[in-house]
């Protein structure tokens, strides 16, 4: 193979904008259609913003950190780039696809590299029935909010709510409370990525819930169903002394 045509796509920092104009001069820039690998320069959530823009060009993703949040993203040195991405160990990454129900009677689809999460609107808790595969777990969830995780997403919000890390390519997902009030002892579920979790709103004028996938918001909803992707994914490339999964083991071991 020869040397790779690359995209870089900068965040809106300074330092990013800077790092992208100094690397598109030094080794060339195309757009990410041309492009035989998209170049990330920003933190993990401008990453994302990346795979939702960019993922179904079918093109792996070498992010470079520029950013207060790196876990998605290589250290950024010049030096050296194109041999370290001939190197990079690939990640494949399958999102979340979430279908929301509102009380306006719309549905709204969108995808989810890290998590789908449902919280309350109000000073109210929220109450919400689980289903797992059209099977009732839970008649009454009474919590702030609950969520759905991929392994890559795992150590992000869902490991701060008190959720299991997965480790990457488990083919499972985390279920993951927020604050839960009744049943006061549920911490959760780990499932297989094929389950289909459907959560409904069970006072949803009383105490309004929304919804999150990644960054896209839907507020006001009645019902959620999330399932892993079965014909999306994304790959990204990382450095091979401190691949994806290696984080994410190591992160389980760091206090």
């Amino acid at each position: 193979m020869g040397t790779p045509r690359l995209a870089f796509l900068a965040s809106q920092s300074e330092d990013a904008q800077a790092a992208s104009s100094a690397l598109g001069a030094r080794f060339g820039h195309v757009t990410p259609e041309e492009a035989d690998v998209l170049v990330p320069l920003g933190g993990d959530g401008f990453m994302l913003q990346c795979l939702h823009r960019y993922a179904n060009l079918n093109k792996p993703f070498y992010g470079m950190k520029h950013g207060t949040v790196g876990f998605l993203m290589n250290q950024s040195h010049a030096e050296g780039l194109l041999e370290r991405i001939s190197l990079a160990e690939p990640a494949n990454l399958r999102p979340l696809e979430m279908v929301a129900q509102t009380e306006s009677g719309t549905t709204v689809h969108s995808l989810a590299y890290n998590e789908v999460s449902l919280l309350r609107q109000t000073r109210q808790a929220a109450h919400i029935a689980v289903e797992l595969n059209g099977v009732e777990r839970l008649d009454e969830l009474i919590c702030d909010g609950v969520m759905v995780a991929t392994p890559a997403g795992s150590t992000a919000y869902n490991f701060s709510a008190g959720g299991p890390i997965l480790p990457l390519g488990s083919k499972v997902i985390a279920l993951t409370p927020i604050a839960p009030f009744r049943p006061r002892r549920w911490r959760g579920a780990v499932l297989r990525g094929d389950t289909v979790a459907s959560f409904r709103v069970l006072d949803p004028y009383k105490r309004p819930v929304s919804v999150t996938a990644d960054s896209h918001e839907v507020r006001d909803i009645l019902e959620v169903s999330i399932r892993e992707a079965q014909d999306q994914s994304a790959i990204l490339l990382f450095d091979p002394e401190h691949n994806l999964e290696e984080r994410i083991l190591s992160e389980q071991f760091t206090s």
